[in-house]
C-alpha cells in the first residue's frame, strides 16, 4: 500500500493564522520585528520549501513586521521560488556576494519596518531573534555584527518563547503529514522481515529498507541509524560491512519525511533466536514507553513522561540516561522542543507531537532503545506510529 493522496503544502489562511498568532505575541513583549534565518522558520511562515538550504553559501532572511505579512530578503536565485508562496514583499540581492551577503539590504529592510513601527511605539525598539535552545544564526557572525551596527540604535533581543510556542503546537493539517509518514514507515518496518535475512551486509539491508521506504511514498529518508550483532553500544553510526548472521538484533531508527514533516521511530528484531537477556531487555524498553504513554495527558509535563520510564527502568536496577533524555518533540525537524528530561518540566498540551524514547543498558554494556511517535489530545495519546509489538520479533 501507498499514502500518496494527502495535499502538500498549505492553504493561504495556515500561514494567516501562525503569523497572527506570532504578531500578537511579539505585541504582548514589545517585540516590533521579529528575524528569522533558519530553514524551519522560514518554511513555517512562508512555506518556502526546497532543499537548497543544504547549500551553506547563502543566507536567507524573513522579517515578521508587527502587522501585515512577512517580508523575505533573499538572495535572487530564490526570487521565483518564493514567489509562489503566499508573501508579496520579496527583496533579492545577488549572491554569492561576501563582501555584503544582503547585510545592507537587509538592516534597510528592517529600518522601514521599524519606522512604521516608531510611529506608534517611538524610541528603541526591539527585533525579536531566536537566540536559546536548539535554535543557530545562519548567518555569517561578523554580518550579524555589521547588522547590529546598522540598525542601531534599536536592538536584537531573544525571542525563542516565542517561535518555540507557536512552533510545539502543531495544527491538524500539520498533524496530518506526520501521520501520514509515520504510516508509511510502519508499514515499511512491517516489511523488514519480506527485506532482510541473514548473510546480507549492514550496508545492504539499510540500502534495502532506505529503498522501501521511498517505494512506499516517503519523500526523503535523510535519517536512518541502527546496527546489527548480539547486542551493540553503537546506535548511531554508519552501516558497515558486517554479515548478518544467526542470532544477532537489528534496530534501525529513521527520522523520514513526507512534504518537510518528520517521523522518528525505532525498531528492534532479531534473526532465528535470540537470548532471554536480549527478550528481556527488549520487554523492559516496551513497558517504560507503555508507561509513558499512559500519562501523556493535557496538563501532564515532559518530566512526568521522564518519570514514568525512569521508574520502569528503575524497577529492574538497570536505569540508563546517560542520553539526556528519553525522548523530544517531532515535526519539521527530526528533533524539535521541548525534551523528556527529569528537569525540563513543559506543560503538555492538545497538538503536541512527541516520541516517547526509553533506553537501558543490558548485557556487557549493550544498548537497547525503543521509540513511538503520538500526538498529545484531550483524553489521552493518539499513537501515530502502529504500536510495536510486546515480545521481541524474530525474522526466520
Amino acid at each position: 500500500m501507498t499514502y500518496l493522496d494527502l495535499a502538500r503544502g498549505f492553504p493561504e489562511d495556515e500561514f494567516e493564522k501562525r503569523v497572527f498568532k506570532m504578531q500578537k505575541l511579539m505585541h504582548d513583549k514589545c517585540i516590533s520585528a521579529f528575524l528569522v534565518t533558519t530553514e524551519p522558520e522560514v518554511r513555517y511562515l512562508t512555506g518556502f520549501h526546497t532543499p537548497f538550504w543544504q547549500s551553506p553559501t547563502r543566507p536567507w532572511f524573513v522579517i515578521v513586521p508587527h502587522a501585515g505579512k512577512p517580508v523575505a530578503v533573499i538572495p535572487s536565485i530564490g526570487e521565483v521560488a518564493m514567489k509562489e508562496t503566499w508573501l508579496d514583499d520579496i527583496r533579492t540581492w545577488s549572491s554569492p556576494n561576501p563582501t555584503d551577503e544582503g547585510v545592507v539590504l537587509l538592516g534597510d529592510t528592517l529600518k522601514e519596518i521599524l519606522d512604521v513601527s516608531s510611529n506608534s511605539s517611538g524610541g528603541n525598539l526591539q527585533i525579536g531573534i531566536p537566540m536559546g535552545n536548539e535554535t543557530h544564526l545562519r548567518m555569517p557572525l561578523m554580518d550579524y555584527q555589521k547588522l547590529k551596527d546598522v540598525i542601531a540604535p534599536h536592538t536584537f533581543v531573544d525571542a525563542t518563547e516565542i517561535i518555540q510556542s507557536l512552533r510545539i503546537i502543531k495544527s491538524e493539517r500539520e498533524i496530518e503529514k506526520i501521520s501520514k509518514i509515520c504510516k508509511i514507515v510502519s508499514e515499511g518496518f512491517a516489511e523488514i522481515p519480506t527485506l532482510i535475512n541473514t548473510g546480507m551486509t549492514e550496508r545492504e539491508a539499510f540500502r534495502a529498507f532506505r529503498i522501501k521506504l521511498l517505494e512506499l511514498g516517503a519523500d526523503e529518508v535523510p535519517y536512518l541509524v541502527g546496527a546489527t550483532g548480539q547486542g551493540f553500544s553503537d546506535i548511531i553510526k554508519q552501516p558497515s560491512d558486517r554479515i548478518i548472521e544467526p542470532g544477532d538484533l537489528i534496530m534501525f531508527d529513521t527520522g523520514s519525511t513526507y512534504d518537510g514533516y518528520f517521523s522518528d521511530f525505532d525498531r528492534n528484531m532479531a534473526f532465528d533466536f535470540t537470548t532471554d537477556d536480549a527478550n528481556s531487555a527488549y520487554k523492559i524498553v516496551w513497558e517504560a514507553t507503555e508507561a509513558a504513554l499512559e500519562v501523556a495527558l493535557p496538563g501532564k509535563t515532559t518530566s512526568d513522561l521522564w518519570q514514568a520510564m525512569a521508574s520502569v527502568l528503575e524497577s529492574e536496577s538497570i536505569k540508563s540516561d546517560s542520553v539526556g533524555r528519553f525522548g523530544h518533540g517531532l515535526g519539521m525537524q527530526v528533533t524539535e522542543w521541548p525534551s523528556n528530561t527529569k528537569n525540563d518540566r513543559t506543560v503538555l498540551q492538545e497538538g503536541m507531537v512527541l516520541t516517547v524514547e526509553p533506553n537501558l543498558i543490558w548485557g556487557h554494556g549493550h544498548v537497547m532503545v525503543h521509540e513511538e511517535n503520538f500526538v498529545v489530545r484531550g483524553d489521552g495519546v493518539e499513537l501515530l506510529s502502529t504500536r510495536a509489538c510486546p515480545e521481541l520479533e524474530i525474522i526466520y
